[in-house]
């Protein structure tokens, strides 16, 4: 049997690598490792009855065939018939010769659905007569879904308000199963935070119980070969199920050589207090380093609010200028600082200085004053994940200023903050407890402005002291930081 390393399907060997690229792009494709498969077809519970498998985007069939493999491997003789679909024509040749192999050699019924999964399976669903399955294994593709698209409304048909295909993959696969069933899947980690798959988490931990996740450690290790940069997730669900215990697993790479594995309740994994429904994935011993009393606030709790930097460049690029000039006022980006220390106007910069003060721009700006300001993005591979500065009013000769989009900015009504605040704020925000709270339920590169306000603070009191400190301190070291925040906690707890 041919193994060729492609569950959502690649072009064949023969077609050059721009081609393949560029095609796997526009259907959201991205291989599946073949130890991966195996791993995943392992999570399966031994069936005693009939087996119905889905397979929503067999690609050329790897995950398919390591499912029924495994099972048979396993001593399971009975019934399999799996349905499999795939809308790739340039894969369907070796999928169709993958599996007339396995039927002959496993004895299981396999029919391929050539088309579309969502359109196909929505109107299933719609008519009555979806079927039942009793496992769902998948690689489901990783595009983006257009507010008006066709697969927008189908999904909504369905009750899932999602945007992604992969989440839109996953949600209409457990529509299509029997109570009882189980799904595994491996998808990014995106879903699990944020405002844009609420809805996604909703109706997924509504309808099945979350039994296992297993997190890839290292970004790119799950779909080596492929360029994603995406932390990758695998998740079983069971159908109907109630939520009890969770089995959350790690390993580097896809070898899983060094696989660990720990039990933890489900209230610990999405919080009982949580709107959002986060999904947090522990690592280590589990424990959420600002558990217990000391760490208790919310941001609405202080007072406090945190919201993305006003001004979007492409938007108003005439308005910019690259050095100061009269009628305008400083403009920052992350460029502007290095490290805590912030260097305005930065001459020679790639980025504007500067940008113009006038009744287009003046919604955009802010009192200039006391700030606690994190970048949006950051690489998952630096020490900490949130990097926090304080914005320092003095070294800003205006009354109000220009703060971009690369920002996420805590303010008090959009006014600014008390200089302790701003200090105390920056200190909590870089601290390893901090950092390792985030991680949990954070998983890709970006810091939103919901992630913050998704974490937990300390009270007012205890942010203005770690401010007094801060400011009182010449240098302020990671083990000097991580050490206050401990003092603060031993004190509370």
């Amino acid at each position: 049997m041919v193994h060729r390393k492609g569950s959502r399907g690649h072009v064949s060997n023969d077609q050059p690598e721009t081609i393949s690229r560029k095609r796997q792009g526009e259907l959201g494709q991205f291989f599946t490792q073949e130890h991966v498969a195996t791993f995943m077809a392992g999570l399966f519970q031994k069936p005693v009855e009939t087996v119905r498998l889905l397979d929503a985007g067999a690609g050329d069939g790897i995950l398919l065939s390591a499912f029924v493999r495994h099972q048979r491997g396993c001593g399971y003789q009975g019934p399999i018939s799996v349905d499999a679909y795939e809308r790739d024509e340039l894969i369907l040749p070796d999928l169709e010769s993958n599996i007339g192999s396995l039927e002959k050699e496993c004895h299981v019924t396999i029919e391929i659905i050539r088309g579309d999964f969502i359109g196909h399976g929505s109107r299933l669903i719609g008519e009555g007569r979806e079927p039942r399955y009793t496992h769902a294994i998948l690689n489901p593709p990783y595009r983006k879904i257009h507010s008006r698209s066709g697969h927008r409304a189908q999904l909504r048909a369905i009750g899932l308000e999602t945007v992604n295909l992969y989440s839109g993959f996953v949600g209409l696969a457990l529509a299509m199963m029997e109570p009882g069933g189980q799904l595994v899947a491996i998808l990014p980690r995106s879903f699990c935070n944020g405002p844009y798959f609420e809805p996604f988490r909703r109706f997924l931990l509504s309808r099945a119980a979350l039994k296992h996740i297993h997190l890839f450690q290292a970004r790119d290790k799950a779909f080596q070969g492929d360029r994603v940069l995406q932390e990758n997730v695998i998740i079983r669900l069971s159908k109907g199920e109630r939520h009890g215990a969770v089995m959350v697993s790690t390993s580097s790479d896809d070898r899983f050589s060094d696989y660990i594995e720990t039990s933890h309740a489900f209230g610990t994994i999405v919080l009982p207090e949580d709107p959002h429904q986060f999904i947090h994935i522990p690592t280590g011993n589990g424990a959420d380093p600002l558990a217990g009393p000391a760490f208790r606030f919310r941001l609405g709790d202080l007072g406090l609010s945190v919201s993305t930097g006003p001004v979007m460049d492409y938007r108003i690029r005439e308005e910019l200028c690259a050095e100061p000039e009269p009628g305008a006022v400083p403009l920052l980006y992350p460029a502007h600082f290095s490290g805590q220390a912030l260097q305005w106007p930065r001459p020679g910069s790639k980025k504007p200085n500067a940008i113009r003060f006038n009744e287009r721009t003046a919604k955009w700006l802010l009192p200039n004053g006391w700030y606690t300001l994190v970048r949006r993005l950051s690489s998952k591979e630096e020490r900490r994940r949130i990097v926090a500065q304080v914005l320092d009013p003095e070294k800003l000769p205006a009354a109000r200023i220009g703060i971009e989009n690369d920002f996420n900015i805590f303010h008090v009504g959009k006014q600014p903050l008390e200089r302790r605040l701003a200090h105390g704020l920056a200190t909590y925000l870089n601290s390893t407890a901090v950092d390792e709270s985030f991680r949990r339920f954070n998983g890709h590169t970006q810091v939103n402005a919901s992630d913050l306000r998704a974490l937990r603070y300390p009270s007012r009191e205890m942010l203005l002291e770690l401010g007094d400190w801060a400011m009182r301190s010449p240098t302020v070291h990671q083990q000097a930081i991580d050490q206050a925040i401990d003092h603060l906690r031993l004190r509370r707890d």
